[in-house]
């Protein structure tokens, strides 16, 4: 079977069902949800408060079908499991993901938070500015590191791929 490197640009799934139940978005824009990322998470102390509050967040993500964790939605280049379905078009993109690691889970949750249900215009005009304000670049391993790169890549190559197409 093909793998697919990481953060590759995936064809639109064939959907075996389509998601609606997702929160996402929860403010209504990207910049407001980095906001309250950020707010949230000034009210920790510590390292260990706040990588337990990332494994809360995990447990909020909405349920993700069996039938599409296969190896066509699978991120690559993460250590842990990732899948990850983009459904809409450039007025909308929703995404839908899950990981088999509860911290990793809870960065999936942060990323959808800012960006899925937002335009593609939106999604290319937002950094992932959170990483830097709530330290996640400083605390995080190299793998999760690399895992959350490929993650925000794949969002903003399905972003990118939706405002041509």
């Amino acid at each position: 079977m093909h793998s697919r490197p990481c953060g590759a640009l995936l064809q639109k799934p064939r959907p075996i069902a389509t998601m609606t139940n997702t929160p996402f978005p929860l403010e209504s824009t990207a910049a407001d949800a980095q906001a309250a990322i950020a707010e949230e998470f000034s009210f920790f102390g510590d390292w260990s408060e706040r990588y337990q509050y990332l494994i809360d967040l995990g447990r909020k993500l909405p349920e993700f079908p069996d039938d599409w964790k296969t190896e066509e939605h699978r991120l690559h280049g993460c250590q842990s499991l990732v899948w990850i379905v983009a459904e809409g078009d450039a007025t909308r993109l929703d995404f839908h993901s899950v990981s088999d690691s509860a911290i990793v889970s809870g960065l999936i949750y942060l990323a959808l938070r800012v960006y899925s249900g937002r335009s593609a215009q939106e999604i290319l005009a937002t950094g992932a500015d959170y990483i830097g304000h709530i330290g996640l670049s400083k605390h995080l391993s190299p793998t999760r590191s690399n895992g959350l790169a490929a993650l925000l890549a794949f969002i903003r190559e399905r972003a990118q791929a939706a405002s041509h197409g």
